[in-house]
């Protein structure tokens, strides 16, 4: 290439240079390349570490080091100075270089949470972006933060770890703990390093993401290439993702495409908290029902559990709701239900058995057989799956729940007025998300009755019999199971109290109608209602939390209850349905003495579900993952309330 033909390539790559300037000036964001100096006065540096001479991805290049060339380039590094500059003649000399043998010298520059600084080499950092050049060899200083409790020094801090591990640049996470997450996911144990052929086939495979997600935009998009990736391997699985061609890849992007939006919005979750009320059928759909939205006339439903209904009360309760679709359907619907899915085992198998045998619809009634749901959700975009569980970010399938703390917030005022010492045991399960709501608005209950009321918190999740530990404190009156449990006594569930001779006397209990909301979802797909879109029409994932107020749940009440309390129990009921009572609009202080509320209103759906604290009515703790049993541990990985913070190793999905 001639000099006159490389002196065009200046006239080309300042016209971007000028373009990004004046789209930056109309931003009103700073037009030049930002500067390093000026970033770390604002900024706690702990250290400088030379990393020596490594290859760094270009597009991690951002600014300089040093404010003296700031204005010659645009904020994308094309140049803004005129053809007659002597800038303009050496960028010129470099490019022509380039083209004729290649720019090998490397550049001297500073790296901050991950992004790179110039001090020596602008002008080659700038060529080699005009021509979409990958990396460029830099001998690199690392500038260390100081240590800060906040999500982007917590997430540098995993990446410097990472490094140590892979010795790569070019994959950035934006999640926190996703470095761990592909460390445990490429089966490597914690603090093990990469081996060269891990590094051949991790770039592969990026290149070939990142391409397709180029294809769908990426520039648009706020998740990185290697965000991108890891929802793809979280799914696939990382041997099954590096045997697949890049048109198979590009595929499997398209199908998990929903999840990716979902995870570009950090607040898509969108709690559904009550049943969307009818729509009014057009006069077009009523002269001709077949156009609205195609609404099938005949539906297959599957039901998949962990247990059997002979060995489980909460598939039992499952199982009830579905012999209601057989009866409120009856002809239209036809149920199935496959028992005694194993996750990790064969809990997949169950799914593609329901799906290859019709199903329309499958809900997966445990949390634990999430992973399963989801994996099946994207190989099978057609089929409508619905998972048990609560708060889980992706948009291929849709979560379901009821607040039970509506119920819980009924019987502990029946608990608190039956205490005779002012004293209530509480049996929780595991520190799930919601579950700390259910012991407050418990406490709540039972204190807006009794002002000197303590509930005694113990869990079966951790070693110990929570029924010894009460007796021992002369507690007779407790919440106990929400549903009877195999091999123990069968009264021992909801609040019950323990009479002389321990005698148990049931009182009231939390009621799952299951029925309710499985009659809900099928008659939407029966009538067109249902969004056919895996998430929701503004891109949001779906998150079923109803209440009493649409029958999904509710409180058995004993015959032996005292008749005032039963009157008190109809009052709250009829009060929580229609709105006019919330348990958490109250004064309400914390356990470590912190006003949590004044009382002047409620707490949103989602600062409830995901409460983790205990009010000062509540005497116990929300225990940590390691203190549980081995045997309560899978439960809290899939939704525990501190499940994010788990080591990669103990995280399900």
């Amino acid at each position: 290439m001639n000099r006159k033909e490389v002196m065009e390539e200046y006239t080309y790559a300042q016209k971007r240079g000028l373009k990004e300037y004046r789209e930056a000036m109309s931003a009103g964001r700073y037009p030049y390349l930002p500067v390093l100096d000026d970033i770390l006065e604002n900024a706690d540096v702990e250290s400088q570490l030379p990393m020596g001479l490594i290859e760094i991805p270009l597009d991690q290049v951002v600014g300089t080091k040093t404010a003296g060339r700031t204005a010659a380039f645009a904020s994308n590094f094309m140049p803004l100075l005129n053809i007659d500059t002597e800038f303009a003649s050496k960028w010129i000399n470099l490019c022509q270089a380039h083209l004729e043998e290649g720019i090998r010298d490397p550049i001297r520059c500073y790296e901050y949470l991950g992004r790179f600084y110039v001090q020596e080499g602008n002008k080659r950092v700038s060529v080699l972006k005009y021509f979409d050049a990958d990396s460029i060899s830099a001998n690199v200083i690392r500038m260390v933060p100081q240590y800060a409790d906040r999500p982007r020094i917590r997430s540098y801090y995993e990446f410097m770890d990472f490094y140590g591990l892979s010795k790569i640049y070019y994959l950035q996470l934006t999640q926190e703990g996703g470095y761990g997450r592909l460390q445990a996911i490429m089966g490597k144990k914690p603090g093990e390093k990469w081996t060269d052929d891990d590094r051949t086939d991790v770039r592969s495979l990026y290149n070939w993401v990142k391409k397709a997600y180029e294809a769908r935009g990426a520039g648009r998009m706020r998740l990185t290439t290697g965000d991108v990736m890891l929802v793809l391997l979280k799914v696939y699985g990382y041997r099954e993702m590096l045997d697949k061609t890049p048109a198979e890849i590009a595929k499997c992007l398209d199908a998990v495409w929903d999840d990716v939006l979902a995870l570009e919005r950090p607040d898509s979750v969108k709690l559904s908290t009550k049943p969307a009320e009818p729509e009014e059928t057009p006069l077009l759909a009523r002269i001709l029902p077949g156009i609205r939205n195609a609404a099938p006339t005949h539906l297959r439903v599957a039901f998949v559990n962990e247990r059997t209904p002979a060995t489980s009360t909460w598939t039992n309760s499952h199982e009830f709701g579905r012999t209601q679709l057989d009866q409120v359907f009856e002809g239209k619907v036809e149920t199935a239900a496959y028992n005694g899915a194993v996750p990790g085992k064969n809990a997949e198998q169950l799914v593609e058995q329901a799906i290859s045998e019709g199903a329309d619809i499958v809900f997966t009634t445990s949390p634990q057989l999430a992973g399963a749901s989801l994996r099946a959700a994207v190989r099978h975009p057609e089929v409508r799956i619905l998972n048990c569980s609560m708060d889980l970010p992706y948009a291929s399938i849709r979560t379901y729940y009821s607040r039970i703390y509506e119920a819980k917030f009924i019987t502990g005022a029946i608990a608190g007025a039956m205490a005779a010492n002012d004293r209530v045991g509480f049996v929780a399960n595991y520190p799930m998300l919601g579950v700390p709501a259910d012991i407050n608005a418990f406490a709540l209950g039972a204190r807006m009755v009794n002002p000197r009321v303590k509930i005694d918190l113990q869990w079966t999740c951790l070693p110990g019999d929570p029924l010894k530990v009460f007796a021992a404190r002369g507690i007779t009156v407790v919440s106990g199971r929400d549903t009877p449990a195999p091999g123990r006594p069968s009264r021992e569930f909801g609040i019950f109290q323990i009479r002389p001779g321990g005698v148990l006397q049931d009182l009231a209990s939390p009621f799952w109608h299951w029925g309710q909301f499985y009659e809900h979802v099928v008659r939407s797909v029966l009538n067109g209602s249902w969004n056919r879109d895996k998430s929701g029409a503004d891109g949001s994932v779906i998150n079923y939390w109803w209440g009493m107020n649409s029958g999904v749940i509710d409180v058995l009440l004993s015959r032996e209850l005292p008749h005032d309390l039963r009157r008190l129990a109809s009052l709250l009921r009829s009060g929580i349905m229609s709105g006019s009572i919330d348990p958490f609009a109250c004064h309400i202080v914390a356990q470590d003495g912190s006003l949590k509320n004044e009382g002047l209103r409620g707490f949103s759906p989602e600062q409830i579900l995901h409460m983790d604290w205990l009010c000062d009515a509540v005497e116990g703790h929300i225990p940590a993952y390691e203190e549980l049993t081995e045997a309560s541990k899978p439960m809290y990985r899939v939704q525990g309330i501190h499940r994010d913070s788990l080591p990669e190793e103990d995280r399900e999905i």
